[in-house]
């Protein structure tokens, strides 16, 4: 099987380099006014730290592609010469579009950066990828609405342009995105296709008849309300080989306003599953699926991918809901010794002497975390790295002043020791064993 890109979603600075280690081979990013999700969270990518980004996928040996597809208004435009300068000397390695206008721009300022065309064309059939290919594209990202065998005919029509294809994440109710219904409920205040989606999809909707304006009525009868347009999680791990079959050249993940953890997960358990599908093209993906399973999603779907949209609509839910809980974030260790022997951790109540000295002897470590999800002693938690996924107890939780705690609560910084430690710290974190109902 020839080598396929795994492509993910770097928010902001901290989610590209977890993506690349956890596997990526390559990210997409984008700034707040030319891309379709607005970021919030974290070291946000700017046109001030644009470069800094980008060098940092290089330096992984991963490559990074910039997004610049919003539709574009005049005000757009202008803006965009404005900064060209700076999208030049950060030198993404393609940069992905959606509106005629910047593809001119693109062509006319950096005519040697490659030009991937988005989804948002809705690029259905081979004549398109035709088009775009005479226009200078060198990638395009097919629409969602094509099944398997649709996506191999267009490779074999157009054999020497690459084919972007999302296998995995959250997808839109509209036909390849473009949705108006955020402009239409926030009166123009929040447009979907300038990065700035409130995702009317996702809220509880009831039936009023026009002569009965204070007569609500359940569509479907449920605790949760009734999400009519919403659509459940895209995950195609099934089916990798048959698009690698197909002449996929880049497997897409959704999600730059998903968790440091959905990245991380996410990108880790693909690279696993794409790592041994290259050794063995029978391998069995149910045990990605499982992992696949623990990060947050809506229920998943394999969408139009084998022929039908059936069974695409989570009618239930809003939010996705993991299945196993993000419980913490690694960010520094102090060997055990070093820190038993500050001038507090004696004073407290709940060492004895002997336990210091046994502590002192041992030449185990104790983590610096962040927390997200409550945590207690003896809690058996799931540690994956990069390299590593194992099964280990919490045998202490400690405050900075080497006290035992009882509880490590959420947002809290404190310093844990395992019964079984990672071999390299960096990009570790943890969460919940198993698969909660």
């Amino acid at each position: 099987m020839k080598k396929v890109e795994l492509l993910l979603p770097a928010g902001n600075l901290e989610k590209l380099e977890y993506a690349v280690n956890y596997g990526a081979d390559a990210v997409y990013l984008g700034v707040v006014d030319f891309s379709l999700r607005a970021m919030r969270k974290g070291e946000l990518i700017t046109f001030d730290n644009l470069k800094t980004a980008i060098d940092l996928a290089h330096k992984y040996g991963k490559k990074a592609y910039m997004t610049l597809n919003i539709f574009a208004f005049n005000k757009d435009i202008k803006h965009l010469e404005e900064c060209i300068e700076i999208i030049k000397d950060a030198n993404p390695d393609a940069i992905l579009f959606s509106d005629f206008g910047i593809m001119n721009l693109l062509k006319k300022y950096m005519p040697d950066t490659p030009l991937h065309v988005s989804t948002q064309t809705n690029i259905l059939n081979y004549e398109s990828v035709k088009f775009w290919q005479d226009m200078g594209a060198t990638r395009v990202v097919l629409a969602r609405e094509l099944s398997i065998p649709e996506i191999a005919e267009i490779k074999n029509k157009v054999p020497d342009m690459e084919i972007e294809c999302f296998i995995h994440g959250a997808q839109c109710v509209s036909y390849s995105g473009r949705c108006l219904l955020s402009d239409y409920f926030t009166k123009g205040e929040r447009i979907s296709n300038q990065g700035n989606c409130c995702q009317p999809c996702r809220w509880s909707y009831k039936l009023v008849e026009e002569t009965r304006p204070n007569e609500y009525y359940e569509i479907n009868e449920d605790a949760h309300g009734t999400h009519i347009l919403s659509p459940n999680d895209l995950c195609l791990v099934h089916h990798l080989k048959e698009m690698i079959d197909a002449g996929v050249d880049s497997f897409k993940v959704e999600g730059r306003t998903k968790s440091l953890y959905y990245v991380s997960a996410v990108a880790k358990t693909y690279r696993q599953a794409i790592d041994e599908l290259y050794q063995n093209p029978d391998a069995d993906m149910e045990k990605y699926f499982y992992e696949l399973k623990k990060v947050g999603n809506r229920g998943y779907t394999t969408g139009f991918a084998l022929g039908n949209g059936s069974g695409g609509y989570s009618y239930n839910l809003s939010k996705g809901l993991a299945g196993a809980d993000f419980l913490f974030e690694f960010h520094g260790k102090e060997k055990e010794r070093n820190f038993c022997h500050s001038e507090f951790i004696s004073e407290s109540p709940k060492i004895s002497d002997n336990e210091i000295l046994k502590q002192v002897q041992d030449d185990s470590y104790l983590y610096f975390v962040k927390i997200k999800n409550k945590i207690l002693p003896n809690d058996e938690v799931e540690i994956i790295t990069p390299t590593e996924q194992f099964v280990t107890k919490i045998l202490g939780i400690y405050d900075e002043n080497g006290l035992e705690l009882d509880v490590g609560n959420t947002n809290a910084e404190v310093y844990i020791k395992f019964e079984k430690e990672p071999q390299n710290y960096k990009y570790a974190m943890a969460r919940t064993v198993g698969i909660k109902e």
